[in-house]
């Protein structure tokens, strides 16, 4: 179940997409939202009868603030939930190593226009203010997912180096977290400016175009069952 959550940021209407994955003995959701939207996320579910507190666990596919700023409020709400990541991004979660997109911001400040540097600023001292939290079991980066039966993990770096995407061959799902976005009806790369390594993004795109794929939840832009094949290789050769 893909979950909208529509919120407003910088004055911009937004939704983004976490997913629930629902099998006969795991409620897991994939990616949280921004802080204090807990509450977003609440309704959501309800909305289509599920209730937060029977998550059993939470994979954060990578570090960025809107995949995982919610993440210390849910698990002080509920701290049964487990959380769980890819071994590369686990450190980061966890907050044992900076945040590759605070240090890419600290980077890149003193390159930007002056009009722009306040809003640099403010992102920083959000990125700086995220809570870590402790990541309770992770896994390698390619591979069935030892704890969720009939998930499969891919690595997609580009966006982060650690940065997964989810498939579910059975029903021949992927959840590609930030791996790609849906923009005007096309797949685009995931903020260009924020990817930390555009060549592995692609090739990243280039492993996503051998699965088959009948159901495409991007994070944003939502959902694809269209043509998604065409799509992907439209990216590739743009």
């Amino acid at each position: 179940h893909a979950l909208p959550i529509r919120f407003t940021n910088n004055d911009q209407e937004q939704i983004i997409y976490p997913v629930l994955i629902k099998t006969n003995s795991s409620l897991i959701l994939v990616d949280c939202g921004y802080e204090n939207q807990v509450h977003l996320l609440e309704e959501a579910m309800l909305s289509i009868g599920f209730h937060l507190g029977e998550l059993t666990g939470i994979i954060i596919t990578h570090h960025d603030i809107d995949h995982m700023g919610g993440l210390f409020q849910l698990k002080q709400k509920y701290p049964h939930i487990k959380v769980y990541s890819s071994n590369l991004e686990a450190p980061y979660i966890s907050g044992e190593r900076k945040s590759l997109r605070l240090q890419q911001a600290e980077d890149l400040f003193d390159q930007l226009p002056a009009d722009y540097k306040p809003w640099a600023i403010a992102f920083q001292q959000e990125l700086s203010n995220m809570k870590p939290v402790v990541v309770d079991n992770s896994f390698e980066e390619d591979g069935p997912l030892p704890f969720l039966e009939l998930v499969n993990s891919i690595h997609t770096p580009g966006h982060m180096p650690g940065h997964i995407s989810l498939y579910i061959p059975s029903i021949k799902t992927l959840i590609a977290a930030d791996a790609v976005v849906i923009e005007n009806d096309k797949l685009q790369i995931a903020n260009p400016q924020f990817t930390l390594d555009m060549p592995k993004a692609m090739e990243s795109v280039r492993k996503l175009s051998e699965l088959e794929i009948d159901n495409l939840i991007c994070y944003h832009g939502g959902i694809m069952k269209e043509k998604i094949h065409h799509h992907i290789l439209q990216l590739l050769n743009s």
